[in-house]
């Protein structure tokens, strides 16, 4: 049976070549249909929408790591070469790092063409905001975030959950992730059905947000970036956003870019703005070429990100089994 880290490692390949392609079975699609399913199933039986919306949340996370420990059973039962392989398409699958560079670049390059109107029907597909509103420094400004925050919901948090629980823990946090992207809008269907998908991925990637930002600060070194102002704005910027967690990367980002993030941003179709703290030093306007370098961030932070968890998992099971720190 091959070792978890060259699983992870195989995994981390397979995804920085295949991407996401659509003919591949996506476990996160298949997570979306069966809780749409269940909403619609959990509303018309339990009518306080907090307690459906926790069942609902609890049955899909706990079920998904039951299916994915029974399919991982099977498979080892079978041979090991089967578990191998299933091990590495699951934490494959919970990767994101290929498909959030590929979105934003579909972004970039109208943008940088002056198509404005196709740079906001693309950004539309990557961030949850309305976009017909956004000029062009809105859209890259959009994308950056994007980039900056599914940097930790769509690598980073996945790697931490698959370094420390192998492709259980990554899928269980994927399942996580996936709910509080469909029920976790503060709107009148989800505010209160939503409540608990949205504190619980809080809670799941509390740890990860915080092991993201430090190694921002070495990857913005790497590509020529603001090393210092990575950590001056994380240090003041941090808490500057609704979420308890994205603050985290996008101040990072912000700081090691030298741009100005958050601002007013239009939901839902309201006419009134909801005015989000502002991130980071407008040291310059932010422009379409911003997008690339939130990318090339994205890149190094990942490498710099996966070498510190496997690296920390090295010395643990070295400690673990040698009883000390002895070499």
């Amino acid at each position: 049976m091959i070792d978890l880290t060259y699983q992870i490692l195989i995994a981390v390949l397979l995804d920085l070549i295949l991407g996401d392609p659509k003919w591949l079975p996506h476990p996160v699609r298949l997570i979306g249909w069966f809780a749409v399913r269940l909403e619609a199933i959990v509303r018309r039986l339990i009518r306080s929408e907090r307690l459906a919306g926790l069942m609902v949340t609890l049955s899909i996370i706990i079920g998904t790591g039951l299916i994915a420990w029974l399919l991982l059973w099977v498979a080892a039962s079978i041979h090991p070469v089967a578990v191998d392989v299933l091990s590495i398409v699951i934490i494959y699958t919970c990767i994101a790092a290929r498909d959030l560079a590929v979105h934003a670049i579909r972004v970039r390059r109208p943008l940088i063409e002056g198509d404005l109107a196709e740079a906001r029907r693309r950004v539309a597909m990557i961030v949850g905001r309305d976009t017909e509103r956004l000029d062009e420094q809105g859209v890259a400004r959009a994308t950056v975030e994007s980039v900056a925050e599914n940097l930790v919901d769509g690598v980073t948090a996945p790697l931490f959950y698959a370094v420390l629980f192998g492709p259980v823990g990554a899928i269980v946090y994927k399942a996580i992730n996936t709910l509080d992207s469909m029920f976790g809008y503060k709107n009148e269907r989800y505010i209160r059905f939503g409540w608990s998908a949205a504190r619980i991925d809080d809670v799941a990637n509390f740890l990860p947000a915080r092991l993201t930002a430090p190694p921002i600060a070495i990857a913005a070194l790497l590509i020529g970036g603001r090393p210092v102002d990575t950590v001056r704005i994380l240090v003041r910027d941090r808490k500057s956003h609704t979420s308890p967690n994205a603050g985290y990367s996008e101040a990072a980002f912000a700081g090691a870019m030298g741009v100005q993030l958050g601002g007013p941003s239009y939901y839902f179709g309201k006419e009134e703005p909801v005015e989000k703290p502002l991130i980071g030093d407008s040291l310059r306007p932010i422009e379409a070429t911003d997008i690339g370098k939130a990318i090339r961030l994205m890149f190094a932070t990942t490498g710099l990100f996966l070498a510190v968890m496997l690296g920390a998992r090295a010395l643990g099971e070295h400690f673990w089994l040698q009883g000390g720190w002895t070499l």
